[in-house]
């Protein structure tokens, strides 16, 4: 009975073979062989006995089988019996040779059946598959291939058999006639010869040692004649590669003489199918074989062949090979083994054939020759060895090579050699040489345009490839050790070698360090041996030059610097501790900058103290001479090297600096000023640098060579001293005479202060002075830079106090021409920025200015750079060829530079009078009609009185006299029509107040809070929105008022007025600010003229908008109000809707008093009271129903509430009226649920949004939210409505489907933030729950639901009123109003759950009553009522919930398969809260959890996560009530809510508890999963069998017999139809598992 069912099972899976989706067919595979697992023979039987009956069954389903057999064969290979082998060869035997045709896949894999089975029975193969192999008839093609497979996989077991094969199959080569029997006799051919190789190679293990080459050589000879006479000419591509395949493992086995007698026909014949083959790579693996075959029988022929095989197989390599197609990057392997073999024997003939192909005009041909040197000296360095200098002298051409591909083909070359000794012969620095030229190419050189089939290589990819290769010889190879050291050091000092530096430097590094270790650090360099080598002083110059620009060059710096440390010996003998401890300290500062962060200035200053320090260590004159020598030869190498350069100025001067040689010191500098290039700017600098440096020690020395330089007759161009400028240029002179006053400039900041300023007037600027009468710009901005240099010279001086600078004022007046110079219309130079920048520290010096040369000085700057172009102009004019981003940083220093001026000039009179004076000439700037002169004045008096304030320090309380005037003067700017001009409005009024704080007694550092905030009012500034600009302004002048001292009152308000006429209208709204405060104390008498006067205060703001007009309106509406209340409410009630912008206003301007503004409240919750909220309008579109139509008066006082309360100032109105302002909204907002607007008003809206921005929707709902919004807000409630925000809660309100949801929300917001308010809300809300209006008591009831779930209504004594309320609500007519009941009474647990045990009857029962209500069509009351029970059940008493347990476990567990979501969720959660009372009834409940466990288990697979996440919680509940600890253990552990599952491992483990606890319950389980193969849900229906699988893998056998098998394999069978391949997938599986219980 038990093998019936075996077989059924796989015959069932055989069946679904048929099945078209491959996942399926891959676990019906997967199935028979875990079947096969267990019970290998009965399957493999099952399997023939299946293919037998089914002899019509498709081949492709026949495969999966076969492929089954293979599988489960191999698995089991030591266990089968002979029987069983028999019965699988002979059905695979018949598979593979039932069709004559070729039918690949089946009998491919047939074959593979008995390839395993010949693994161990080979005879018995054997014996089957020589049935098919009869002298004279053609064998099947699989017969072929079946033996050449087995060949190879079973060596020691085919080998005997193939004589025989061989003999039977010789004839049958002629009786061959189609393609594809010729290429499978070829295939064996040639797996046979390997087999025959292999068996022979390991003779020692063979099962027959006397086995012989020659046993087989004659039968392979006689095959390879058919092959190679016959075949080998055949027009078949295909046929003729697998003869070609053939002939290479056959060649090993051919008798020595036939071979020999073979090669002049078998190379030719080979090396003519290259041309008529693309893919050679069979062709070249082949003719390598041959090849080594011929190698090792001694041919003589080869000689002969020679010239034919190089000719064929150079060009093979010289195809470049394409990585994407692997073959052939395999056929340059196989071709490069023959050059070796080739190379091996005939090293002279292979040589000269090589050799002349280097100076080949084809680039491939150069390339691909190098490749086979590369190959030939690596593979054959024996016979290479005295052809050194023969290959060294050819390499001459190639090192010129300009092509990318041929250097890297060199660079491989180069390597070669390298580690055959080849670079210790001479010729070898050659090679070197060229490798430090290719590091050293540039990075961004452009690759030479290149044919289009040839790859991209770039200079950077030969660059990159040429440094890897110099410092893997530098530090692997040994050998090359002496060859490198020192030779590379004559590389570094070449400005052309300069790219190559880095890698140069590493590897010098390296292989000093080496040296080092051999003890040889004394004579680390040998001059005697070496006379080409740079000296030391022109390796420390040239390396701690180039270290000035530390991360060019891949990052040069650290590698240069590290070198100069290991020759630290060889430069000097004294410097060895310095440097030690230096240099890592600058490496150290490299590496932890990077190039962006790195300061330069700072670098170079560090590099210039080691410098110094190093020079003070050697403290050997004639040392330091040689070295300054040597720096100055140096000099010209850096004329393409800008910064460099400089640097090198610098380090010469800090040389000379500690020369003690007054003569050296002379000449040298005598030198620099006859050769220096004086038209580059970076020279000029460079030279005025080192001078500067020179002098700190030789300021006599310097000044006087200065001086013969002026007296020269350089610029008279006759001959002299400086004879060599006597063919100079006009220009040139000019660029002369600007590098000697920047000379000067340097000298006065360096030298010694003690020493130089006695020079300063005498001899410095004596010279200089004769120069200033010029036009040229170089000379001009040096003349600048100069004097200003010495003016910090002065100023730092230290007894600069004392020091009277005579021709200060002749300086300044000079700076103020070179300004008035400057066009206005444009800025193309940095003269004026620059000017005053040497202005700011001439007037720090004494003597002080006149006030005329003071007035002279700042009305030029001002009209020099006020005046200019905005930016965006000068922009726009040189768009085509202007560079912008140096326009706009000069523009910017420039302005920064006028500020630092006026600050300067400040600073000598630190008063208000000085201020004043000041602003006096900024005013006119100040209140500029054009916007970009505005704009610059009032940045820079912002800067000016923040200067002022940092700089005040006042010792006696002084009046402030002028600041009304100047705070008149900018808080109308604060609304400017520039947004930066606002801002720095704002900063200039704080600064004002700030000083008149200081002025009245008060600390520096005081903050006052009102000054502070005009900060924070800056925001408001930023964009030009008229409110947002009139709120902030209104801010600010509140700040100003409160600050301004009494009697300077007077004067901000006259100077107000003024403000009024401003050409910027935006300005005349601050300007009001201040007047409106004057109106505050004004009254009027408007008796029944109010009307009137109300129209007319609208149409004039209709007429003129502006800001201190609609401040006067508001405060006038406001005034009659006082008086006139209800007139006013009614006028302004009977204004259009949508109400306007000004109505708008105005109603605000009611809001001012909180007495007035609570008055004002109570007459319009009258008006929205005492209508009905909508009339019914019959909907005539339709035919039938209605439409809702909110009425107007409500309507419009729902909006004067809103605008009345969106006023700050309603705030303590608001707080007094809350409740009923609050209830009276709520209700609003109920009855507003999907009411219309009246038509004419719809129409209106749409009208209103083309006449400027709508203040807001007149939606009725949306109109009421957004009252009941502010009215939150206003009454402090501001969390409470932002709570209901960020929860999406008002938008909820508005949705009638989401109305009480949204209700919910807020009085969940109103629970937690406005809990003492509930009281009085609660009590008037309770009379709505009568309402007629449904919606009242469905907002009212979702209202108090939510209240319930908030400890809050039991602290305000409030429980059970409302709880009453909720319970009469339970027969309410409305549905939703019954379910939102249960909802409230459920919610009673969390938010009282001390009460839940006293009332735990009354509200089980209501719970039960829910779950029973009849009216429910979708059973939402039923939901609600699981919902609300299951958080009940924490709180009620057991005795009261034990007897209805029962009747609530079966009531709901119809609902756990619903298609509702929810409902399932709700009904499955509740059911795991029920567990917890099931103590009692333990056996009872635990009845139940067994009833509901496969479907929790499969529905953890539900398409809903919240479903899922209830299943994990429910079978949590459950685990502790199974009476299985791992179980319990498992599902607390894996099914936790944060915790992802893995579904499938997590099955397999529960099943294997619950057959280990309940072993008895398999069939019901089974059964209860088999209900589930009908679900719509697929991938429970794929749960399904998965379960019922795992369940079978882990039952014990004694328990297998309750199974129905026969129902179950049915069912299964029938699942198996299923149309998603998924369920299929996990049916077959299952299928497979069955064999357990079998």
């Amino acid at each position: 009975m038990t093998e019936s069912r075996i077989k059924r099972l796989a015959t069932t899976l055989m069946d679904a073979t048929t099945d078209k989706d491959p996942l399926v067919q891959e676990q019906i595979y997967n199935a028979l062989c875990y079947l096969g697992e267990s019970e290998p023979e009965e399957i493999l039987n099952s399997c023939d006995e299946y293919l037998r009956q089914h002899d019509k069954l498709a081949y492709p389903h026949r495969v999966i089988i076969l492929k089954a057999m293979e599988t489960v064969v191999k698995s089991n290979i030591a266990l089968l019996d002979k029987s069983t082998a028999k019965v699988v060869i002979f059905l695979a035997s018949n598979e593979m040779t039932k069709s004559k045709e070729v039918i690949r896949d089946w009998q491919q894999a047939a074959s593979n059946v008995l390839v395993a089975v010949g693994q161990r029975f080979i005879n018995k193969v054997m014996e089957e598959v020589l049935t098919k192999f009869q002298p004279g008839i053609l064998p099947h093609y699989f017969v072929m291939q079946t033996f050449a497979n087995l060949s190879v996989s079973n060596v020691f077991g085919m080998v005997p058999f193939l004589n025989s094969i061989l003999g039977t199959m010789l004839p049958m080569l002629g009786m061959a006639k189609q393609d594809h029997m010729k290429s499978v006799f070829c295939y064996a051919l040639q797996h046979f010869s390997e087999s025959i190789q292999e068996y022979l190679a390991n003779l020692d293990q063979a099962p027959d040692p006397t086995v012989r080459k020659d046993t087989f050589s004659n039968e392979i000879f006689s095959a390879y004649e058919v092959l190679f006479n016959s075949w080998l000419q055949h027009r078949e591509a295909k046929l003729r590669l697998a003869v070609v395949e053939a002939m290479g493992p056959m060649s090993y086995l051919m008798p020595s003489e036939k071979l020999e007698e073979q090669l002049p026909k078998l190379i030719p014949g080979i090396l003519a199918l290259y041309k008529k083959h693309t893919e050679a790579f069979y062709i070249s693996k082949s003719l390598c074989q041959i090849l080594e075959a011929s190698v090792n029988i001694g041919s003589r022929s080869l000689d002969v062949q020679l010239d034919s095989l190089l000719g064929t197989l150079h060009p093979q390599i010289c195809a470049p090979a394409d990585p994407s197609v692997p073959l052939t990057v395999k056929n340059h392997t196989e071709v490069l083994r023959c050059f070796t073999v080739l190379a091996c024997s005939f090293p002279d003939r292979v040589l000269a054939f090589l050799l002349p192909k280097l100076e080949s005009s084809n680039e491939r041909t150069r390339v691909g020759t190098l490749l086979i040197m590369r190959q030939i000296i690596n593979s054959a360095p024996s016979q290479m060895e005295i052809k050194k200098p023969f290959i060294l002298s050819s390499m001459k051409l190639p090192l010129q090579d300009s092509n990318n591909k041929v250097k890297r083909a060199v660079v491989q070359v180069i390597s070669a050699m390298a580690h055959h000794g080849y670079l210790e012969q001479p010729g070898g620095e050659a090679m070197m040489e060229f490798l430090v030229r290719q590091c050293a190419l540039p990075s961004d050189a452009q690759p030479k345009k290149q044919p289009p089939d040839a790859d991209d290589l770039t200079s950077d990819s030969v660059q990159s490839i040429s440094v890897n290769t110099l410092f893997l010889l530098s530090t692997t190879v040994d050998r090359m050790n002496n060859v490198l050291w020192p030779y590379l050091l004559e590389f570094v000092t070449p400005i052309q070698f300069t790219n190559a530096l880095t890698p140069l430097c590493k590897s010098l590094m390296y292989l000093a360090m080496k040296k080092q270790e051999e003890g040889e650090n004394a004579s680390l360099i040998r001059y005697d041996l070496n006379a080409n080598l740079p000296s030391p002083y022109a390796l420390t110059t040239r390396l701690l030059v180039v270290s000035s620009q530390p991360y060019v060059g891949d990052c040069r710096g650290t590698a240069a610097l590290r070198l100069l440390n290991v020759l630290h010996y060889s430069v000097h003998p004294t410097l060895d501790q310095l440097w030690s401890k230096k240099v890592p300290l600058l490496v150290e500062h490299i590496e932890e900058n990077t190039e962006k962060s790195l300061s330069q200035k700072e670098w170079e200053e560090k590099l210039l103290l080691f410098l110094q320090e190093t020079l003070a260590a050697v403290s050997d004159n004639t040392w330091i001479c040689h070295f300054v020598t040597e720096m100055c030869r140096q000099l010209n190498s850096y004329n393409g090297f800008l910064l460099e350069k400089n640097f090198l100025y610098k380090c010469i001067g800090t040389t000379l600096g500690a020369c003690t040689s007054k003569d050296l010191v002379q000449k040298q500098l005598q030198e620099l000023l006859e050769t220096a290039r004086y038209h580059e700017e970076a020279e000029r600098e460079g030279l005025a640098s080192c001078f500067g440096i020179c002098a700190i020690n030789h300021l006599e020395e310097t000044l006087a060579k200065l001086e013969d330089f002026v007296r020269s007759d350089v610029f008279k161009k006759s001959a002299g001293l400086f004879s060599i400028f006597k063919d100079r240029s006009d220009n040139e002179v000019e660029k002369i005479k600007s590098t000697l006053i920047l000379c000067y400039g340097y000298v006065a900041v360096y030298a010694p202060k003690e020493l130089v300023l006695s020079r300063i007037e005498a001899d410095i600027l004596k010279n200089i002075f004769q120069y200033f009468n010029t036009k040229d710009l170089t000379l001009k901005l040096c003349l600048i830079r100069s004097i200003c240099m010495i003016s910090q010279a002065i100023y730092n001086g230290v007894k600069c106090g004392d020091f009277i600078f005579s021709r200060k004022a002749e300086l300044v007046a000079q700076m103020v021409e070179f300004i008035k110079a400057e066009p206005l219309e444009a800025m193309r130079t940095p003269v004026r920025q620059r000017a005053m920048i040497t202005c700011t520290y001439l007037v720090i010096l004494e003597p002080h200015l006149s006030d005329p040369d003071r007035t002279e000085l700042i009305d030029t700057c001002l009209a020099s750079v006020l005046a200019l172009p905005p930016l965006e102009l000068v922009k726009e004019r040189d768009e085509n060829g202007g560079d912008a981003l140096h326009k706009e940083m000069l523009y910017g220093d420039t302005i920064s530079a006028l500020k630092d001026l006026l600050k300067s000039l400040l600073q000598r009179n630190l008063t208000p009078h000085g201020l004043q004076d000041m602003f006096a000439h900024l005013g006119p700037w100040i209140k500029s009609n054009k916007e970009h002169e505005r704009q610059r004045a009032v940045e820079v008096s912002a800067a000016l009185l923040d200067f002022y304030l940092s700089k005040l320090n006042v010792s006696t309380v002084i009046p402030f006299y002028n600041l009304g005037v100047l705070i008149a003067l900018f808080s109308p700017r604060c609304s400017d029509s520039l947004a930066s001009v606002r801002q720095h409005a704002v900063d200039c009024v704080y600064c004002l107040l700030y000083i008149q704080l200081c002025y009245e007694g008060f600390a520096r550092d005081h903050r006052d809070e009102m000054v502070e905030g005009l900060k924070a009012l800056k925001k408001g500034l930023e964009e030009p929105d008229f409110t947002v600009l009139f709120h902030t302004c209104n801010n600010i002048a509140m700040v100003i008022g409160k600050r301004v001292p009494p009697d300077q009152l007077m004067s901000l308000l006259l100077a107000m007025f003024e403000g009024l006429v401003d050409p910027d209208k935006n300005c005349s709204r601050a300007a009001t600010v201040m007047i409106n405060s004057l109106l505050k104390e004004r009254g009027g008498v408007l008796q029944e003229k109010v009307p009137d006067i109300m129209s007319i205060i609208h149409s004039k703001l209709e007429e003129v908008d502006e800001e201190h007009i609609r401040k006067a309106a508001q405060q006038t509406v406001y005034i009659l109000a006082s008086q006139h209340k209800s007139v006013v409410v009614s006028s302004l009630l009977g204004s259009s809707l949508p109400f306007d912008s000004h109505t708008c206003a105005m109603w605000r301007s009611l809001a001012t008093e909180p007495t007035l503004t609570s008055q004002i409240l109570e007459q319009l919750l009258e008006k929205v009271n005492r209508d009905v909220p909508y009339k019914e309008s019959k909907c005539f579109l339709l035919g039938s129903g209605s439409e809702r139509i909110a009425t107007p008066l409500p309507l419009a006082a729902t909006c004067a509430l809103y605008e009345i309360m969106s006023a700050p100032e309603s705030g303590a109105a608001v707080l007094g009226l809350y409740p009923p302002l609050f209830v009276t909204l709520l209700l609003r907002v109920s009855c507003t649920v999907g009411v219309q607007l009246p038509k004419n008003l719809q129409s209106r809206e749409r009208r209103s949004s083309s006449y400027g921005p709508a203040p807001r929707s007149l939606h009725p709902c949306s109109c009421a939210v957004e009252t009941l919004k502010v009215m939150l807000a206003r009454g402090g409630s501001e969390e409470v409505a932002r709570a209901v925000g960020s929860a999406s809660g008002w938008e909820l309100m508005v949705s009638p489907e989401r109305h009480h949801d949204g209700i919910a929300v807020l009085a969940g917001a109103m629970a937690r933030h406005a809990g003492p308010r509930l009281p009085l809300i609660v009590k008037n809300l309770i009379p709505t729950l009568s309402s007629v209006f449904d919606s009242q008591r469905i907002t009212t009831t979702a209202f108090f639901a939510e209240l319930l779930n908030n400890n809050v209504v039991n602290d305000l004594i409030l429980l059970e009123t409302m709880m009453d309320n909720m319970t009469g609500r339970q027969k309410d007519t409305c549905m939703l109003v019954r379910m939102l009941a249960l909802r409230g009474l459920g919610n009673i647990a969390s938010g009282s759950p001390e009460k839940v045990r006293k009332h735990g009857a009354k509200l089980l029962a209501s719970m039960v009553n829910g779950m029973d209500d009849k009216d429910d069509p979708h059973n939402l009351v039923a939901l609600e009522a699981m919902s609300s029970l299951s958080k009940l059940l924490d709180h009620v008493e057991e005795r009261d919930i034990q007897s209805m347990l029962l009747h609530i476990a079966i009531r709901i567990r119809p609902f756990f398969d619903s298609e509702q979501p929810d409902l399932r969720q709700s009904s499955i959660v509740l059911f795991g809260n029920l567990t917890k009372f099931s103590e009692g009834n333990c056996e009872v409940f635990f009845e139940q959890i067994l009833n509901g466990l496969v479907t929790l288990l499969l529905h953890l697979q539900d398409p809903k996560p919240e479903v899922v996440k209830a299943c994990k919680f429910a079978l949590r509940m459950c685990g502790p009530n199974m009476g299985c600890e791992g179980l319990c253990d498992m599902f607390l552990n894996h099914l936790r809510e944060d915790r992802s599952l893995h579904y499938g491992e997590f099955m397999n483990n529960v099943c294997k508890h619950l057959m280990q606890s309940y072993p008895e319950m398999l069939n019901r389980l089974i059964l209860t999963n088999l209900f589930y193969f009908k679900s719509n849900w697929v991938d429970i229906r794929a749960a399904a069998p998965m379960f019922i699988g795992f369940l079978v893998l882990h039952v014990d056998e004694e328990h297998c017999q309750q199974v129905d098998l026969d129902q179950l394999i049915s069912a299964l069978n029938l699942l198996l139809k299923d149309p998603v391949p998924a369920v299929r997938v996990k049916v077959a599986e299952t299928l497979g598992r069955l064999i357990r219980i079998l």
